[in-house]
């Protein structure tokens, strides 16, 4: 992502250039607002890091004019003096955050990743393909998920077997609909079945169908899921639970294209194309004996393996902006923001339920958002605790420390808050904040505000 800092000072954007470098982002430098607005109406720019006071300029003239272009960027204002004055109006015409120099690198850092995310969520484009405009949404930017939709832009106008593998939870049928929806076979039949959900005694008649009479119950004859896909995809999820026994038979009909109900003895022939999944590791069943070889190696034509979220943490922003749009539209309600703070911990989270864990998430949110913004005391239990976790394993030092530390920050950003509410009195904030004048005051000197 593309950071531009702007500041007069040679020394100090070359400081920011290196930091923002060793923590992966692109800096971009402006000495004043003339080539700031030239870098910004050429490129895009995920934040703005600017001085407050430019020589003969002012930095929040140039926070004024991006929020008047309707540019997303947000805009983070470092500010020399120090003083809650400047902080407080640079907040109010629109400021992401503030930071006052000489600024703490880990510090500056945070807020910048808060910034970035906050950006990622505002501008989130989702990229969506299929063979209508209703096909199947393709979320994320992660090399991984773009190496994916190319290889299916390739693989999904062909008839060749596809073994998709990934965790529970990764989107492993939607990738499957959407190798069908972009095939020659679009127009014909889209048949799944989840092999884990079907006891082994019932697979081969959902497979293959039955005759009148072939079992006890079979009153009339009944079609096959191959039947059924005839001249479109099959898409056989959770493959590595299917028995030995049934495996023989599904290597036969790839072999032989054709197979006979339970039951009867008339041959029927098929033209499917066969899509399977799984979240097991297929090798290792052949290996001890769970999974016949031959038959991985007619589905394992070609591979598709989908990341797990945790390993593609930057496309939760476009995820979190696409589920909120999807259920705030089914639900009739606004759409509303996300805090900083929330996306931070959303981010950090590990989601072991991957993509459809984070939906259901969204979709509770929605549900039960009354506001306008969803912040950190909204989310469900496991991430905070998750966080909280998180947060006192990295910190160092005895547990007495860390409680000093934590409360530390939330006094100071408390403190921050009330005071911007009340156009910076301090008699008003004190009162806000149920102490006195004089021991507000004490606190603001102890936690460098003032």
């Amino acid at each position: 992502m593309k950071v531009l800092v702007v500041d007069d000072e040679a020394n100090i954007r070359k400081i920011l250039a290196t930091m923002l470098a060793q923590e992966q982002y692109e800096p971009i430098e402006a000495a004043n607002l003339t080539t700031a607005r030239e870098v910004l109406r050429s490129q895009p720019v995920g934040v703005v890091l600017s001085d407050l006071k430019l020589e003969r300029e002012d930095g929040l003239t140039l926070l004024r004019w991006i929020r008047d272009e309707n540019l997303p960027a947000p805009v983070i204002i470092l500010t020399a003096h120090g003083t809650v004055d400047s902080a407080v109006d640079a907040m109010k015409q629109g400021a992401f955050d503030y930071l006052s120099k000489p600024f703490d690198r880990t510090e500056l850092v945070r807020v910048i990743k808060k910034a970035a995310l906050t950006f990622e969520f505002q501008s989130s484009a989702v990229k969506s393909w299929g063979a209508n405009p209703a096909g199947f949404p393709m979320v994320g930017k992660n090399d991984k998920m773009v190496k994916i939709g190319n290889l299916i832009e390739k693989v999904a106008p062909t008839d060749s077997t596809v073994l998709i593998t990934g965790e529970s939870g990764t989107g492993k049928e939607l990738i499957a609909q959407a190798m069908h929806e972009r095939s020659q076979r679009a127009k014909g039949p889209f048949i799944k079945i989840n092999c884990a959900a079907i006891p082994d005694t019932l697979m081969e008649s959902e497979l293959f169908g039955y005759e009148r009479g072939a079992f006890t119950g079979a009153v009339s004859s009944k079609p096959g899921r191959f039947e059924l896909a005839d001249g479109g995809t099959l898409f056989l999820d959770e493959i590595g639970e299917m028995s030995v026994e049934m495996q023989v038979k599904l290597l036969r009909v790839l072999q032989d294209k054709s197979f006979e109900r339970v039951g009867g003895l008339r041959t029927i022939s098929v033209d499917v194309r066969l899509i399977t999944a799984t979240n097991k590791d297929l090798e290792e069943e052949v290996r001890v004996g769970r999974f016949r070889g031959d038959l991985y190696y007619r589905l394992n034509v070609v591979p598709v393996k989908l990341p797990a979220l945790r390993e593609r943490p930057g496309d939760i922003p476009l995820l979190i902006a696409y589920f909120v749009k999807k259920f705030a539209e089914r639900l009739k309600k606004g759409v509303p923001s996300v805090s900083p703070e929330a996306l931070e911990l959303l981010m950090q989270f590990p989601w072991p339920g991957n993509i459809r864990q984070l939906e259901n998430v969204m979709e509770r949110l929605i549900v039960m958002s009354e506001g306008s913004v969803i912040t950190p005391d909204q989310l469900p239990e496991e991430i905070l605790d998750f966080e909280e976790q998180r947060f006192f394993s990295a910190q160092p030092g005895s547990l007495k420390e860390q409680v000093r530390e934590a409360t530390r920050r939330i006094e100071k950003k408390a403190i921050e808050e009330a005071l911007a509410e009340t156009s910076n009195n301090v008699t008003q904030a004190a009162r806000k904040l149920n102490i006195s004048r004089k021991g507000l005051q004490l606190k603001m000197k102890e936690l460098g505000l003032r």
